[in-house]
């Protein structure tokens, strides 16, 4: 019965779209109805509301309460969502102050002489468009009214004219920001969750009990890392249009010719090519480049975006009214350029004002910040008193963003209706049964997206089907792709959804502006090339995952927030390019370890002597242990070659096996819920058993499919595989325990200037100690005490000066009894800065050249952060799709 209903689900949605009933009400609708029937005849039927249910069902729903709830309503309190809002308003203001119009005129004038150069400066516009807009229904309206008409003119092929406009028009959907990158990050984050619990319990089948490692996990995604990741995608997607417009138009020179005579390109010209083209590339510059350099937020960046948008329509509206219309905008320009002046130069932070100097970077700061407020608010006052813009823009976005709202609440009620009807299990079971492993599956989800968008828009796409398949192709380890590309890849395939006839929207959008004379099959002609470029565009970024994960995981390694080199993700890379640079600067590095065990270090005390000699020998021993990982790694991949099939076949059949256990387990509950006082009936009981007994027979000789060998050969690969992983952890522990005690020693050796400076400050506070009050005495001790510690290896100082702080604490201090402890920690300071201030001079210079020669092999898991080169070695690595099912 749970099919039934599950059938009735999907009818009902598909029958409530194709009616034109509206998607908000669509969605929730055939939710509620599909779970009210099913209830109802739980309760006629079976005499249990849950009955018909394959997971859950109202009775337990209700008496999760509260919770359960929040958990339906959950999208709306998404912290990324707040982004969507702000790139609305950002793009209708940006659409109502003609900032599009200008920018179309002037590309076509600029690029009009060259071969297809109108279809070239439509494409760059939509492109700028999608950058800073991001709304295609806007941006096919303008380009449709404005170029449409002079590509006309100009004896352009109509089909050619309008699926160059049409495709233009959907960049906004793949070029951040994007809402529907935006909506897709939120999705994802739940998917990522659940794909980690699924990884995980493939690991525990495969493993036995026991954590998964942490390399082995599936990173999470944001709206930022997934800007980031579509960037180089979206300018792949407009260089073949370019490509595809120019190498068009020197075929047939007919169907898109060059345009000439449209005016010189003068001062006055290149000057309105400034004014035009300069605010939005800076926009763009602000609300990706604060994204990307780590200083923003996607909600930030997106208030970023607003505010400029405003400013930007703040002039524009204000166009031939006079003097005065770039006065608020050159304001904002001077204010940000005060800011930027200010938190360069000074410490802005109130609490830390600590001199005149940082007191002046805060009152420049104060009054650069009022400045921008009052030209932002000089902007805002523009755009409310010129046309009712501001107004007209505020309801366009309300309107605009309960709908994405309302739409994303309803899809969670349709999610949650399915997967309790069994279906996510249905669609998990379906795409694992596919032959052809993860590559399989992918195919087929992005073929049901490709053609779902004939008849959806992009969000109902994401938000009803890439919660359902998303954990399930995440959790594949096979491929073990990054949540950023499968993003990008859904965010591409989405894109194809508005242009694919018969209810692609800029197809709709374009047929409302354009003339009587172009017909509808026209435009659906010309679209036709396009689809097909995307559908290049999404083979070519899918084959390559580097193009979309490489900015993200350089933006990760080089941010103030970067991962610490001992984080478990990034070990396999950090070893692999260890590994390189052993083999390529090996005999230089050894030969630095080696001078270092040549220096003299007798003067040190003999525990640092002991230290600094094992981390030196610990050292040379890392280069070949470095040795041994490769050739375990090389020894893996050779047995891997007869175990993977076998593998895969077994796994094959343990994971239908579970199938199997699973259903059998709810005929078991049918069996103990039979009878006179059960909710089913006797006779539905004696029919569970039975099929149970066919179902274990169906299991027992599934099982006994699984070849004999497989125990030991399992066991055997296991032993290869463990030797990797304990040569990997023989060279991070060698490594570790080489890098430390040097660091160790530098800190000592670094502490000798600032411990030189000790010995007056201790005589001083012998002085305080018999001349002053004993409060004031107290607090010099506390000060000198933490000056002290502050300094590595000062523990035996540390004792006399401890021994006086506790007799002055004492219910009867004793000056004298703690000036003589002193003297004890000045005659251990004076002792140690004997060999402090040699090793200082001659020891530290050579631990220097020491570390600048193995901090980027060998030292490496100990940095605070990663070096710059080696973060930018990482990143590639780092967005190659690794191969980790051999460990389940």
């Amino acid at each position: 019965m749970e099919l039934f209903f599950l059938l009735l689900l999907i009818v009902l949605m598909a029958a409530a779209l194709g009616s034109g009933f509206p998607v908000a009400f669509a969605l929730p609708g055939s939710a509620i109805i599909a779970i009210g029937l099913a209830a109802g005849s739980g309760y006629l039927f079976a005499g249990n509301v849950d009955a018909y249910f394959a997971h859950g069902g109202p009775t337990q729903w209700l008496s999760a309460g509260v919770t359960n709830f929040r958990g339906i309503y959950w999208e709306a309190e998404r912290d990324t969502l707040i982004a969507i809002p702000l790139f609305i308003f950002m793009g209708i203001m940006l659409q109502r102050s003609k900032i599009a119009e200008d920018l179309l005129i002037t590309m076509a004038r600029l690029f009009g002489p060259v071969p297809g150069g109108l279809g070239i400066s439509v494409i760059l516009v939509g492109a700028l468009l999608a950058a800073t807009t991001g709304i295609v229904g806007a941006t096919v309206v303008a380009m449709g009214l404005i170029s449409l008409p002079a590509m006309m003119r100009n004896n352009y092929s109509v089909p050619l004219a309008t699926g160059t406009i049409a495709a233009s028009g959907t960049l906004g959907q793949i070029i951040p920001p994007s809402i529907v990158l935006i909506i897709l990050a939120d999705q994802l984050s739940s998917s990522v969750d659940q794909a980690g619990n699924i990884r995980q319990a493939l690991y525990r089948e495969a493993n036995g009990a026991g954590q998964m490692p942490s390399d082995l996990a599936i990173a999470s995604t944001s709206a930022g890392e997934l800007f980031l990741g579509a960037i180089l995608p979206g300018l792949l997607l407009v260089g073949l249009y370019v490509l595809f417009m120019l190498g068009f138009a020197l075929i047939n020179p007919k169907a898109a010719p060059a345009v000439r005579g449209q005016g010189k390109m003068d001062r006055q010209f290149l000057f309105q090519v400034f004014i035009t083209l300069v605010p939005p590339l800076a926009l763009i510059v602000l609300v990706l480049g604060s994204i990307m350099a780590g200083v923003a937020t996607v909600n930030q960046a997106g208030a970023v975006g607003a505010i400029g948008a405003m400013v930007m329509a703040g002039y524009r509206l204000q166009d031939g009214k006079g003097k005065g219309v770039y006065t608020p905008a050159i304001i904002a320009i001077l204010a940000l350029l005060g800011i930027a002046v200010a938190v360069s130069f000074y410490d802005t932070n109130i609490k830390r004002v600590m001199s005149g100097g940082d007191f002046t970077g805060v009152i420049l700061a104060a009054i650069a910040v009022l400045t921008l407020v009052f030209a932002i608010i000089w902007s805002g006052w523009r755009t409310m008193v010129t046309d009712n813009t501001l107004r007209e823009v505020m309801i366009e976005t309300a309107k605009g963003s309960c709908l994405v709202f309302i739409i994303l609440i309803g899809a969670a009620m349709l999610t949650s209706a399915f997967r309790a009807f069994g279906g996510e299990d249905l669609v998990k079971d379906f795409l694992q049964g596919l032959p052809g492993g993860f590559w399989a599956q992918f195919f087929m989800v992005m073929l049901v997206i490709f053609i779902l968008g004939f008849f959806l828009d992009f969000i109902e796409i994401a938000v009803v089907v890439v919660p359902i398949v998303a954990p399930i192709l995440l959790a594949d380890p096979s491929a073990n792709v990054t949540a950023v590309w499968l993003g990008v890849m859904f965010g591409l395939n989405l894109q194809t959804s508005f242009l694919t006839p018969p209810f692609g929207f800029a197809l709709f959008y374009l047929r409302g502006v354009a003339p009587a004379v172009v017909k509808t099959v026209q435009i659906y002609k010309g679209v036709l090339a396009f689809i097909g470029i995307q559908l290049l565009a999404l083979a070519i970024v899918g084959f390559n995952p580097q193009i979309v994960n490489y900015l993200p995981n350089r933006s990760s390694l080089l941010s103030e927030t970067a991962p610490p080199p001992k984080n478990p993700r990034l070990q396999y890379c950090i070893e692999t390019y260890t590994s390189q640079q052993f083999r390529q600067r090996g005999t230089e590095i050894a030969g630095a370890i080696s001078r270092m065990q040549g220096v003299d270090i007798g003067y040190l005390p003999a525990d640092l002597q002991k230290e600094l000699q094992s981390g030196l020998q610990n050292a040379e021993k890392a280069i070949p242990q470095m040795a041994e990982i490769d050739a375990a790694v090389a020894a893996v991949g050779q047995a891997a070659v007869s175990y993977r099939p076998l593998l895969v076949q077994v796994r094959a059949i343990e994971r239908d096996a579970r199938k199997i256990e699973r259903e059998i387990k709810d005929l078991e509950v049918v069996v103990t819920r039979a009878g006179p006082t059960g909710i089913y009936s006797a006779e539905r009981g004696e029919e569970a058993k039975q099929e149970i007994l066919e179902l274990q027979a169906t299991l027992d000789a599934m099982r006994a499919g699984i070849p004999a060998s497989w125990d030991q050969v399992h066991t055997d690969f296991a032993k290869v595989q463990d030797a990797e992983n304990k040569a990997r952890t023989a060279y991070r522990r060698l490594a570790d325990n080489a890098a430390e005690p040097v660091i160790k020693v530098t800190g000592v050796l670094q502490a000798a200037p600032a411990l030189q400076e000790m010995e007056a400050k201790f005589t001083a506070l012998q002085d305080a100690i018999l001349s002053k009050p004993l409060a004031e005495v107290l607090d010099q001790i506390d000060l000198l005490r933490s000056d002290v510690s502050a300094l590595d290896g000062t523990a035996e100082i540390r004792k006399g000066l401890n021994e006086a702080r506790k007799i002055m604490r004492s219910t009867a201090p004793d000056a004298q009894a703690a000036v003589a402890e002193l003297d004890k920690s000045i005659a251990e300071l004076k002792q140690d800065l004997v060999w402090r201030q040699r090793g200082f001079d001659e020891l530290l210079p050579q631990i220097t050249a020491y570390q600048a020669a193995t901090n980027g092999t060998i030292g490496l898991r100990q940095l605070p952060r990663l070096p710059r080169e080696v973060a930018l070695a990482l990143a590639p690595c780092l967005s190659n799709h690794r191969d980790v099912s051999l460990n389940f």
